[in-house]
């Protein structure tokens, strides 16, 4: 994100967040979008149209032997010659789920020659999920942190999101076979026990979930060098909105849900705001004492004390954002307003639909 000069209140982040409550895009064959999220989020029409196939066929392009696709590349230009093929199945950043879901439009959209392509993608989020039921960064493996059950900014989250609604039949899925839906609909089920079990309970209470977790031990496990085994105050957000979407949620999901809204409650940091600014001409970000302002959330916290960690490439534990180097916290998000709208909106929302009491 280019730095920009502006305070970060809780209220303008809820705001930059809520992509779900983004209005669809108008766009024209003259008038192409760009590669990005926004791609799902165009006018019906547009899906049908030649350049919308046109652009189809590029993103299949880039769709590798094993089915995935790559992240953080423009998959409307065509394949580089030196691309790494090893880097092309990944479902971080939006790698293969935007394109199955870019390409499900415009199939419904009336463009089945791209059905193949999609069904080869979705066959390789089934053969990547493990057995525990999650999925790891990058499939096949390739060793390392990469193949820990990865909710690091919503990548598992992403999958279960698209396979609950290809088992569903919802639009823009419709399509999909019988056998691909029931499939879908116990890759849910696998994940969503997944879930359940890696949520950390400490002291008979639930809490959050870690951004990794161990693919065998399921304890929270280290990505980076700066994200460490911890409790989420961003990843946790996500998990939690997808076992509020399950139509009839079992006890258990329920009392998950409960957990870790309860400890987004407790480990809320009131009175303070974010602010972008410059240290010798390069970007950064402080947070100040702000009265009344917030409550923000960390994006680690330790799993015994709930106190919020920074942490540089040093891997070094700190109590601030202002002991950590520069470039990581210009780099990075350490705080945020990730569960405001959740708490605020989504969860009452929520106990309403279940005919629970407000609390």
């Amino acid at each position: 994100m280019s730095p920009r000069r502006l305070i970060l209140t809780s209220a303008l982040a809820l705001v930059l967040s809520s992509s779900a409550l983004a209005p669809a895009v108008a766009a024209t064959p003259a008038d192409t979008p760009a590669w990005g999220s926004q791609v799902v989020r165009l006018a019906p029409a547009w899906y049908g149209s030649d350049a919308a196939r046109q652009m189809a066929a590029t993103v299949m392009l880039h769709q590798s032997a094993q089915g995935g696709w790559p992240k953080n590349t423009d998959l409307f230009a065509p394949p580089r010659p030196d691309a790494d093929p090893g880097l092309a199945n990944t479902i971080d950043n939006d790698g293969t789920t935007l394109p199955l879901d870019f390409l499900a439009r415009v199939i419904s959209a009336g463009d089945a020659g791209a059905k193949p392509a999609f069904d080869r993608g979705l066959d390789y989020l089934f053969e990547a999920q493990s057995p525990s039921g999650g999925w790891p960064q990058f499939y096949p493996l390739r060793g390392g942190y990469y193949d820990q059950i990865t909710y690091n900014d919503d990548a598992m989250v992403h999958v279960l999101r698209l396979l609950q609604t290809v088992a569903e039949g919802r639009s823009p899925y419709g399509f999909v076979d019988a056998t691909r839906r029931a499939r879908a609909a116990e890759a849910v089920q696998a994940g969503t026990a997944l879930i359940l079990k890696t949520q950390v309970r400490r002291n008979g209470r639930l809490t959050a979930w870690c951004a990794q977790h161990d693919a065998v031990t399921f304890e929270p496990a280290w990505a980076r060098r700066f994200e460490p085994p911890s409790l989420s105050g961003n990843e946790s957000v996500g998990i939690v909105r997808f076992l509020m979407s399950i139509d009839h949620p079992s006890p258990e999901v329920i009392a998950a849900v409960e957990g870790a809204v309860d400890w987004f409650r407790a480990v809320a940091l009131p009175d303070l705001r974010v602010e972008t600014i410059e240290t010798d001409g390069k970007p950064d970000r402080r947070v100040v004492a702000a009265p009344g302002e917030g409550p923000l959330w960390a994006r680690f916290y330790d799993l015994q004390t709930d106190a919020p960690i920074f942490m540089g490439r040093e891997s070094i534990a700190r109590a601030s954002l202002a002991e950590i180097e520069q470039e990581r916290r210009a780099g990075y998000h350490y705080v945020g307003t990730w569960p405001a709208a959740l708490i605020n909106v989504d969860y009452p929302a929520w106990r309403t639909r279940l005919g629970l009491t407000a609390r």
